[in-house]
């Protein structure tokens, strides 16, 4: 190395090391943070008048998981509409057991043709076996 490169060198070692002297920037005045602002003292409100839960008992703010998943959902009961409303009260009232009487023997349908038949009957499976059948 050369002299000009050995006395730069030093030189910047020589004031790196001199900002963490005592007459660097860190020694400077600074503020007290806690002394920004008073904190008020703690004390109980007035109104504080809750009991601890019994042993054991629910807590009453809060309902099952299920009713808990339906109000993260759906946000609970809303309001309908006049024509909702309307709609509703055309409509009547279902039978109770509506559902499984839909699917018995006795119950009417329209016929749809022999590819909605077939595609009603085909068996399950994930299709990889299924063929084409082109009606002819």
């Amino acid at each position: 190395m050369n002299t000009f490169t050995r006395i730069a060198l030093v030189s910047a070692a020589a004031s790196t090391l001199a900002a963490c002297g005592s007459g660097g920037f860190l020694n400077r005045e600074r503020p007290d943070e806690f002394a920004v602002q008073r904190q008020a003292p703690l004390v109980v409100p007035p109104d504080f008048n809750l009991v601890p839960p019994a042993p054991g008992a629910p807590r009453p703010a809060e309902g099952t998981a299920a009713e808990q998943a339906l109000e993260a959902l759906f946000g609970g009961p809303a309001a309908r509409s006049s024509v909702e409303t309307s709609v509703l009260d055309r409509a009547g009232s279902a039978e109770p057991g509506i559902r499984s009487m839909i699917g018995s023997e006795g119950t009417n349908t329209v016929a749809k043709g022999s590819v909605t038949r077939d595609i009603v009957a085909a068996p399950e499976g994930d299709g990889a076996t299924a063929q084409a059948v082109i009606p002819g």
